[in-house]
């Protein structure tokens, strides 16, 4: 949580002209409610349930289209599920990782600015703790980057060029002749 997923994902799709996906968007769309409601009405269990079948849809969308940068929720990889489904359809996953100060900090100013509506996110020691025991799943990543301090764009353009990502010519991929 915090380690901007979703704006680094949109900055580097945007950049190869790939299309972006959010699997939390996904699960809110499939489920018809927002994941703090899943979380409070059903609980965490139901939720990692409809992420892994949002996941199983997305990564089935992938082998058909590629050319699309996905934006994990913070807890997807450290599901052995998640990860064994994202190793076999050989997806290279990113970890982006500050320091769990750092990402504290910006989960707090998103909920102050958006709302509240991270239901994980409960104390600092609580944030911690979930961060430590994530961890060891998110070094199992492909790459990992060091985003504190950084711009999006530079993010983007570091996992773009240590992955070999190439820009897609959409026109050329829709048959129309440049």
């Amino acid at each position: 949580m915090g380690a901007g997923k979703s704006s680094v994902g949109r900055v580097l799709a945007r950049r190869l002209n790939w299309l972006f996906e959010d699997l939390d968007d996904l699960i809110e769309q499939r489920e018809g409610r927002s994941i703090a409601e899943i979380f409070s009405d059903s609980g965490e269990p139901a939720f990692r349930a409809a992420e892994q079948g949002a996941l199983q849809q997305l990564l089935g969308a992938l082998s058909s289209k590629p050319g699309r940068v996905v934006s994990l929720g913070g807890g997807a990889f450290a599901q052995a599920k998640n990860a064994a489904l994202l190793k076999r359809h050989k997806v290279d996953v990113v970890f982006l990782d500050a320091p769990v100060e750092v990402l504290w900090e910006r989960c707090c100013r998103q909920a102050s600015e958006m709302g509240p509506d991270r239901p994980l996110l409960r104390s600092v020691n609580h944030f911690r703790d979930l961060y430590k025991k994530r961890r060891e799943h998110y070094n199992k990543a492909a790459l990992t980057i060091q985003t504190e301090g950084r711009e999006f764009e530079e993010i983007a353009a570091e996992i773009a060029e240590l992955l070999k990502l190439k820009k897609l010519n959409l026109r050329a991929e829709m048959g129309e002749v440049e």
